[in-house]
Parts: structure tokens; C-alpha cells; sequence
């Protein structure tokens, strides 16, 4: 019996599900919501909050400061996130005693259908999301972005490079040497097919 275990392992090991944890609290931080399953979002939630519990002892006690945002630092493995959380997070939930993020459930994943929810801190910055976030899959659809200007200042649709064939595959080479000859120098012996009659 597996006693006193209130939380999920999510079929990982532990090393595994701390830097995901850690991965996913540091996103949480910074885009302030995500979308990920249900099973995650909701270990996910307490593992966060007592990072933001920890910002808030942290404005509390200036003489603890520098240890808590240290230990901040090695559960949540990112320093400008850890900066956000102290310095930003800290006083918006300065007055809130505890429930600082919440869970709501969106359907179903299309490939496995999995149970999907948005997970988000209450009180969000609705600026924050997707936010230096890098390249994504909508960027390149402004008209700009399909046609070029020529020289005589009108736009052009860019040309599309073709798509490169595959390589044909390459046969491998017999055993036999050249000419049909095997590696001892004799002619390869060939059997004919000979049906007896019964």
C-alpha cells in the first residue's frame, strides 16, 4: 500500500515531473495563463501557489528575503520568472489569503481526448499572454509578409520555391564482383527450374 500519497505522479519519475513543474510554473508566471490537461492543471496549482506564498513571506520579512527567493530559484529554475513572482505577483496578492490561481475545464483534446483546462492566475494581467513568446504559427499571414515590393513599387506575390524531390534510394551491391563473378573468380552457378512430373 502506498500510503500518505496525496499527489499524483502523473506516470512520471520524480526527476522528470520536477522539471516539468518547474517548466510549467515558469510559464504560468510569465504568460499569467496556459492550457494544458486537467490531470497537470491540477497539480499543478498548489505547486504554484506556495511559490507565490513564498514571494509573499518574502515582501513580509525583508530579512528572509534573499533565502526565499533563492529557494524560489532552485524549485522554479528561471531567473527572470523568479523576478516577476517577487517583485510583481507578490503585491498584486499581497491581501489575498491563499486561491491564487484558478482552473477551468475546455473540452476535450482532439487526438486523444485528453480532458483540457485553462489554468490562471485570478486577477491576471491580460497584457501578459504570449508575450515574448517567440515565433508563432499566425505570424507570417499579413499581406506584406506574402508579396514583395518590385521595382517599379507595386507588390508581387513572392514565388515559392519547389519542392525538392526525394533522393532515388540506392541499390546495395551484390556480393559478387564484377561481371557476374563471385569474390573466387568462378561464374555464379545457376539453377534451373525443373518440375518433375508425377
Amino acid at each position: 500500500m502506498r500510503h500518505r500519497i496525496k499527489h499524483s505522479s502523473l506516470n512520471r519519475k520524480s526527476q522528470h515531473l520536477q522539471a516539468m513543474f518547474a517548466n510549467m510554473s515558469a510559464a504560468l508566471v510569465k504568460h499569467e495563463q496556459i492550457t494544458t490537461t486537467a490531470a497537470k492543471a491540477r497539480e499543478l496549482r498548489p505547486f504554484t501557489e506556495k511559490l507565490v506564498t513564498l514571494a509573499k513571506k518574502a515582501k513580509a520579512n525583508p530579512e528572509t528575503a534573499l533565502a526565499n527567493r533563492r529557494r524560489a530559484m532552485a524549485i522554479m529554475r528561471d531567473e527572470t520568472q523568479v523576478a516577476k513572482l517577487f517583485d510583481v505577483i507578490a503585491d498584486r496578492y499581497a491581501d489575498r489569503n491563499g486561491g491564487y490561481i484558478r482552473i477551468m475545464k475546455a473540452g476535450f483534446r482532439y487526438g486523444d481526448a485528453a480532458p483540457i483546462a485553462v489554468i490562471e492566475f485570478v486577477d491576471r494581467d491580460v497584457s501578459a499572454k504570449g508575450k515574448d513568446s517567440g515565433p508563432t504559427q499566425y505570424e507570417n499571414d499579413d499581406v506584406a509578409s506574402q508579396h514583395e515590393v518590385g521595382e517599379d513599387g507595386e507588390l508581387k506575390e513572392k514565388k515559392k520555391a519547389a519542392p525538392k524531390k526525394p533522393a532515388a534510394p540506392k541499390k546495395p551491391k551484390s556480393e559478387s564482383g564484377p561481371k557476374g563473378k563471385t569474390a573466387g573468380g568462378s561464374k555464379p552457378t545457376v539453377r534451373k527450374n525443373t518440375q518433375r512430373s508425377v
